[in-house]
């Protein structure tokens, strides 16, 4: 009896095991049919994703989209970004409005069991922090009792800001709005004494104003916040392409593999790991419904993850901020991606 419910196991298994192929296809399917990704990404966060005059966007999050598009679809150019709120995103990506949420979005264990999402990893590690103006005289997120501040809607920066005052008994007067920028501007016009998000958006919102050093990132911060790009749940061949584009750029620059060299590299490196990488030896694609040239195309298209950092948040870019915790694990940060074998 047990011999034949084990084979019958077995045949639930194997048939299973064929039925996935046809589930994992199906996001690439409905994007390799339209003939671009839908990305979405937030609606102007100068660094992560953000429209110049001419509707051109440009970022961390909006190069990572042109790489899954390159990897997945042969171009970076396949790719259309659709901007979203906080409130919206993530209801745009579970009803498939967009391919994939890549949008400075904190991975947190409630939005990774009961919103229908899966994180693909790490994409830059950051944290809550608060911004004020240098003549409100304060030093320290400690002096802020009684102050009004003002937040993004449908974030966790709301739960942040009450868990740090609350325990801390201190007082405040939380006004949120629906758009980053809406808040950002309620700031600006003194409507709040402290305008709070993540301090990488600190600092992206700090460089629009007019006279940015009248304004102090105060040097708390008061979570953890590791954003991520997100795919919906039931489609783990599109997981997979998404995860594994970003593991391939953040080994690219341990590899010392750049969008300049890269090509060069695949053709002359004798570095087992960067031939299997960019698809010389061996056909790491097959098992992601791709070809073996999926991760070259990607690296060409946005660089490797340290050319990412520097040409939209680091010393390349108008933000300047430093890759601290960011730099790869090799290089005193914590950033590290499996290998690809």
């Amino acid at each position: 009896m047990q011999r034949h419910a084990r084979i019958f196991l077995l045949g639930l298994a194997v048939l299973a095991a064929a039925s996935l192929p046809a589930l994992a296809q199906q996001t690439l399917k409905a994007a390799k049919d339209r003939g671009h990704l839908l990305c979405g990404v937030s609606q102007g966060l100068p660094g992560f994703s953000n429209p110049d005059g001419k509707g051109d966007w440009s970022g961390l999050d909006v190069d990572f989209c042109k790489a899954v598009a390159a990897a997945a679809l042969g171009g970076a150019d396949k790719v259309k970004f659709l901007p979203l709120s906080g409130k919206e995103r993530f209801t745009a990506l579970q009803s498939g409005e967009v391919d994939i949420l890549s949008r400075n979005t904190t991975w947190t264990l409630s939005r990774d069991t009961a919103l229908g999402l899966n994180f693909a990893g790490v994409i830059y590690y950051d944290g809550q922090g608060f911004m004020v103006r240098r003549k409100l005289g304060v030093k320290s997120a400690r002096e802020l009792d009684g102050a009004t501040a003002c937040a993004n809607a449908g974030t966790t920066t709301e739960l942040n800001v009450a868990d740090f005052f609350r325990s801390r008994g201190m007082k405040y007067k939380l006004v949120t709005f629906e758009k980053s920028d809406d808040a950002f501007a309620a700031y600006v016009k003194g409507r709040c004494d402290v305008y709070t998000t993540d301090q990488s958006g600190l600092y992206a919102q700090r460089v629009r104003l007019d006279d940015p050093d009248e304004h102090l990132i105060l040097p708390e911060i008061i979570s953890k916040e590791p954003l991520g790009p997100a795919v919906r749940h039931g489609d783990d061949g599109w997981f997979e392409i998404v995860k594994w584009t970003l593991f391939a750029l953040i080994n690219a620059e341990e590899l010392g593999i750049t969008a300049a060299n890269a090509q060069q590299q695949r053709t002359e490196s004798q570095n087992p790991e960067v031939r299997r990488l960019l698809g010389s030896e061996g056909d790491t694609g097959k098992s992601l419904g791709l070809d073996a040239d999926w991760a070259l195309r990607a690296i060409q298209a946005a660089g490797n993850y340290g050319e990412l950092f520097e040409r939209n948040l680091g010393a390349g870019s108008p933000l300047k901020i430093a890759r601290n915790v960011n730099a790869l694990w090799s290089k005193g940060g914590i950033l590290y991606a499996p290998p690809v074998r």
